[in-house]
């Protein structure tokens, strides 16, 4: 079996910066156990397959271990690879996903991610979260994701996890964001995948379909500047 595969890092203009994602153009679908096999050989947090429709993309994401629902860095990344290695024609990029269709606008170097908002609500926190935290939350929100939401900057920097507790939860596509107000951006993030190959995903476009609508209203603002600041760090507006 011969394949093309590009491996791109989403959300960063530095090289070995922001989040990596591999993105493999196909002409038909391969069986899903062959698709997980790549991915695990590609040992990155997300690799991105997919199959040109012509009116639309066909776009699937998968982590070593499941498919995922959605991910931002791996559709980011998938955009880049069409417009500037594979001559896509149209600066309107639509893909078709588990998460409905996907539209991606590119102007001159950005790409517009128009992705779902998903405001978490109100929640509480689970005993093994609370003892898999070395600094606990002020409060506790919850959409697909849990949102711990902090102090300061510096705690979520110097945030750590406990995975022997972590690890005996399962929130199938979900995972945990850490989240404070920025000191040089307005708000600052990390994300963790309990059960997961990856503990912490370096940048996570999907976490923000919740970050966003929740600093957007906490700061009542309708722009916003972001940084994950994982060791790799990535930068969103």
């Amino acid at each position: 079996m011969k394949l093309e595969l590009y491996q791109i890092d989403a959300f960063t203009d530095k090289i070995f910066g922001g989040n990596p994602a591999c993105v493999v153009p196909l002409e038909k679908w391969l069986p899903d156990d062959i698709l997980l096999k790549i991915t695990k050989e590609n040992a990155v947090a997300e690799t991105a397959f997919f199959v040109d429709k012509g009116e639309k993309i066909h776009l699937r994401w998968f982590t070593p271990e499941i498919e995922m629902d959605l991910c931002g860095h791996a559709t980011l990344a998938t955009a880049h690879c069409l417009k500037t290695i594979l001559n896509y024609k149209s600066n309107k990029i639509i893909f078709e996903t588990l998460s409905g269709d996907l539209t991606v606008h590119v102007e001159d170097d950005f790409y517009f991610l128009d992705f779902p908002s998903r405001m978490p609500l109100e929640s509480t926190l689970l005993e093994n979260f609370s003892k898999s935290l070395n600094i606990q939350p002020k409060e506790v929100l919850k959409s697909r994701d849990y949102v711990l939401v902090y102090d300061s900057e510096e705690d979520i920097k110097n945030i750590s996890i406990n995975r022997q507790f972590f690890d005996e939860i399962n929130l199938e596509t979900g995972g945990v964001i850490v989240t404070a107000k920025g000191e040089n951006c307005d708000f600052v993030s990390r994300f963790f995948t309990p059960q997961a190959s990856i503990l912490e995903d370096p940048v996570t476009g999907s976490a923000h379909c919740s970050l966003i609508p929740f600093w957007a209203k906490r700061l009542n603002k309708n722009q916003l500047t972001a940084m994950q600041i994982s060791e790799r760090v990535g930068k969103l507006n």
